[in-house]
C-alpha cells in the first residue's frame, strides 16, 4: 500500500512525539520538508488538519532563522474532548469539513469506527438531499453536534 505524503508527514511528526517522554515535538518546518522531499506548506497543511486542538494537540510557532514549530500532545478525557469538538463546529459544517472532523476524531480515538461510519452516513450530502442546499450545512452541523452529545 502506498502512503500519501500527508500520511508520511503525520507519521514522522507522531514518531517524534512518541519518542518524547513529555509528549512534545519541536520541529523546523523547512528541515522536515527537506527531509521528506516536500514543500513547507505541506507541513502546514498536515499540522492544521491533523494536529488540531480537537485532536488533542497544541501548536506554537516561532518565526525567524532559529524558528521552530512546537507540537504538544494534550491528554484530556473523552467527554472534555467531545465538548470541545461540539463547541468548535459552529453553525454550519460543509461535507468535506465534516469528513475531516470525523476522520480526525476516529484517528485520535475520540470515536470508534462504527460511530464514525454512522455519523458520516447520516450527515452525507446524499442523506441530506431532501434538505434545500442553502440549509444543508446548518442541518449537518446540528446533526453532528447532537450525535456527539449522545456519545458523552
Amino acid at each position: 500500500m502506498i502512503m500519501r505524503l500527508s500520511d508520511l508527514i503525520a507519521k514522522q511528526i507522531l514518531d517524534i512525539l512518541n519518542e518524547s517522554e513529555e509528549g512534545i515535538a519541536e520541529i523546523q518546518r523547512n528541515e522536515l520538508a527537506s527531509s521528506l522531499g516536500c514543500v513547507p506548506s505541506q507541513i502546514n497543511y498536515v499540522l492544521s488538519s491533523r494536529f488540531t486542538p480537537e485532536n488533542g494537540y497544541i501548536i506554537e510557532s516561532r518565526r525567524g532563522g532559529g524558528g521552530y514549530i512546537k507540537i504538544t500532545r494534550v491528554r484530556v478525557n473523552r467527554a472534555s474532548a467531545i465538548m470541545h469538538i461540539i463547541n468548535s463546529i459552529g453553525g454550519e459544517l460543509d461535507s468535506l469539513s465534516a469528513r475531516i472532523l470525523i476522520e480526525n476524531c476516529l484517528q485520535s480515538e475520540v470515536i470508534d469506527a462504527k460511530s464514525a461510519t454512522l455519523i458520516l452516513s447520516a450527515t452525507s450530502d446524499n442523506t441530506l438531499s431532501c434538505v434545500p442546499i442553502i440549509y444543508r450545512d446548518t442541518v449537518r452541523a446540528s446533526l453532528i453536534k447532537q450525535m456527539f452529545l449522545s456519545l458523552i
